[in-house]
Order: C-alpha cells, then sequence, then structure tokens
C-alpha cells in the first residue's frame, strides 16, 4: 500500500474528479485531434495511476470503497433508464440480431483470446478479459461495474484500458471506412432497398432529446438510484455464491442492472439528465480504478493486447456471418460492431460517417448493449476463469 501526500476522502475526491473534469475540459477547449484517436477515458484512468504510484494520493483508501458501494450502483441505475428496447426493435428489425450475434462474438472470442495468450499473463488476468467483455459489449460502465463484480486489480483493468484504446484505434477506422464496401457487401449479404428505405425513414422520426434537467429531475433521479442500490444490496447478501464469478458484489451489480432494466420500461425513461450525471460517475469510478493500480502489472500489456486483436478478429467474423444470415447492409453491421464495441461514443461516429439519419438509432442500439453488458460479460468472464 502506498500512503498518500493527500489522504483525506474529501482531497482524494477532488483529485478523482478534477482529473476527470480537466480531461474534458482540455478537449473541449483545444479541439485536438488527438481525442479522436485516444479518447479522454484513457487520460482520466492513467494520470491516477502516477498520483497514487508517486505518492500524491494513496492506493488503498476507504473512499475507493464507498464508490465501489455506493457511486457503481447508482450510475449503472442511470444509465439502464435510457434504454428504450422498443424502439431500437421497431427501426433496425433484424439489425438487433446483428448486434447480438455480435454481442455472442465477444464472449466466444473472450476465452479464444484469453486461451492463446495466458502464459504469458498473470494467473488472475482472466478478471481483466472479462472487465474488458463489458467494454465491448455494452461500455465503459459496464466495464467498470464488471471491473468491480469480478475484484479485478488495478494492473489487470488497466491493461484492460490499454487494449480497449489500441484496438479502438484500428477497429474505428475499418467500421468508418466499411462505407466504402457497401456495393460488394450489400450484394452479398442480399440486403433489399425497400429494408433500406424504411430503416432510413424511421430512423430519422427518433426522437431522443429527453429535455434539460431541472432540480427535481436530479433528485427523482438519486431517489430512484439510492432505492435500487439498497435493495439490490439487500437481497445480494442472502443468494448462494459460487466463486469465482458469482460473488455478493457480482449479484448486487446483476440485480441493480435488472432493476434499471425494468424502470426503464416505466415513465422514468423519460427523466432527462439520466445519461450525463451517470458519465460523469463513470468517469470518476475509472480515474478511482486507475488509483489502485500499480505499475508493476504493466509489463504484461503486450500479451493482452495480442489477445485482444484476436479476440475483435473473432466478434469481426461473427458480424459479418450475422450479416450474410439476416440480409442485413454495411451500414447497420458497422453500426452493430460500433454498438458493442465502442459503445454510446463510437455508434453515433460511424452512423454519422454512414448516414446522419442513423445517429439516433445508433445511440439506441448502443443502450441495448448497456443492457446486456453486465449479464453477458459475466458470461465472458466465467468462460475465461475455466481455462485459468
Amino acid at each position: 500500500m502506498v500512503h498518500g501526500l493527500i489522504s483525506s476522502d474529501a482531497g482524494i475526491l477532488f483529485i478523482l474528479a478534477g482529473n476527470a473534469a480537466f480531461w474534458f475540459w482540455l478537449e473541449k477547449k483545444t479541439g485536438w485531434k488527438l481525442f479522436s484517436f485516444i479518447p479522454p477515458l484513457l487520460f482520466i484512468y492513467a494520470l491516477p495511476v502516477f498520483f497514487s504510484n508517486l505518492g500524491l494520493i494513496p492506493t488503498e483508501s476507504s473512499v475507493y470503497d464507498w464508490m465501489g458501494d455506493i457511486l457503481l450502483p447508482m450510475f449503472l441505475v442511470m444509465l439502464m433508464l435510457d434504454v428504450d428496447v422498443k424502439s431500437t426493435v421497431r427501426v433496425m428489425g433484424r439489425g438487433v440480431f446483428v448486434m447480438l450475434i455480435g454481442t455472442l462474438g465477444v464472449v466466444i472470442g473472450a476465452p479464444i483470446g484469453y486461451g492463446v495468450v495466458k502464459g504469458w499473463l498473470g494467473p488472475e488476468a482472466w478478471k481483466g478479459f472479462g472487465a474488458l467483455a463489458g467494454s465491448w459489449i455494452g461500455g465503459n460502465g459496464n466495464m467498470a461495474a464488471m471491473a468491480e463484480a469480478l475484484g479485478t486489480s488495478g494492473s489487470d483493468f488497466g491493461l484492460a484500458v490499454i487494449s480497449d484504446n489500441l484496438v479502438y484505434l484500428i477497429w474505428l477506422p475499418l467500421l468508418l471506412n466499411s462505407k466504402r464496401l457497401a456495393g460488394v457487401f450489400n450484394k452479398f449479404t442480399g440486403v433489399s432497398d425497400e429494408r433500406l428505405a424504411f430503416m432510413k425513414s424511421a430512423a430519422g422520426e427518433l426522437i431522443v432529446d429527453k429535455g434539460a434537467p431541472r432540480m427535481r429531475h436530479v433528485l427523482y433521479l438519486l431517489t430512484l438510484a439510492f432505492g435500487v442500490t439498497f435493495i439490490s444490496s439487500s437481497l445480494s447478501t442472502s443468494l448462494p455464491e459460487l466463486p469465482p464469478v458469482l460473488t455478493v458484489t457480482t449479484y448486487k451489480i446483476l440485480l441493480v442492472t435488472t432493476f434499471g432494466l425494468l424502470l426503464s420500461f416505466t415513465r422514468a425513461r423519460e427523466i432527462p439528465g439520466s445519461h450525463e450525471i451517470a458519465m460523469a460517475l463513470v468517469y470518476m469510478f475509472v480515474a478511482r480504478m486507475g488509483a489502485e493500480t500499480s505499475l508493476a502489472g504493466l509489463h504484461q500489456a503486450v500479451p493482452f493486447v495480442a489477445g485482444a486483436y484476436i479476440w475483435i478478429f473473432i466478434h469481426g467474423l461473427f458480424i459479418i456471418a450475422a450479416a450474410r444470415l439476416f440480409k442485413i447492409d454495411i451500414h447497420t453491421a458497422a453500426i452493430a460492431s460500433a454498438a458493442n464495441i465502442g459503445g454510446v461514443a463510437s455508434a453515433p461516429v460511424v452512423a454519422a460517417f454512414h448516414d446522419e439519419r442513423l445517429v439516433p438509432v445508433s445511440i439506441l442500439m448502443a443502450l441495448i448493449g448497456y443492457a446486456i453488458g453486465n449479464y453477458a460479460a459475466l458470461l465472458a468472464a466465467w468462460l475465461c476463469s475455466l481455462i485459468a
């Protein structure tokens, strides 16, 4: 354990929040293209690694435990509230199945990629693969949730973050440039012009803006988040543990996800501000993971990243096969993959490049990833644990 110069709870939270805020401020202020290739998430994670290892803040603190117990389930509830299953299925139709099969590719690819490189990794590196599965099925929130559920070490989480970003640097340009192959790909899959016309027309009618949040909306969201956290925490202690995957923490996260998803079918989904508050908490939690990281374990980055590239290749094969099976166009296939691998941050970028009318539905599809991310990532982690 490294003791920090700043060790009070308020001081640590100030450092973590300030670090996250700084990188988004810098991105907005400068407009640097760097952030198009390396998102703020990597910097938000990396800087606290140095803060804690150099002794500015501690590597262990009660405030880190509090963030895992309270902050994490809170942002999961708020993320789930944005999910709109009905609208996504109505517009994307069979495209939803392509995304789900892409998710299956992530689940199956995880143990394969891990199995190839595990000889060069630590004994619990499978937990890092589990955390990365959370990101590649849902998003950053699912990644943080899986890391907490599995008890992923800071170092293994760091390997997951590094791999996530290095794969992103290659995969995102591939999804963008796939537009150039539209004619060949659509002929290969046998998609009809009528299906393309309907999807683009229906997507243009979607309304995803819930308006500006007001004070009462924040109170509504806090009430729901605290309530679901309380109920889930109480129920999780009465369920049987099956380590190393199914623990009290795992049950808690699954219960929070389930209750949050059920709330998304109610008028709670219409409350403004849920996504913005949730993502702010996600980035603070990522900074917390960085603070708990020891630099000693990061020498395993090369084999971990190699396993991740094997993994993403398998996901890509599943997407192509699903597109052929369900006769889906290149635009939908690219969005389906981006909704998995990049989440809400990348899916709209890919959609805008292919066809701007598809941006709203790309966000909805990525939110479906949030909904299933924790369940599927735990399955991927379990498969990796069997190989470990």
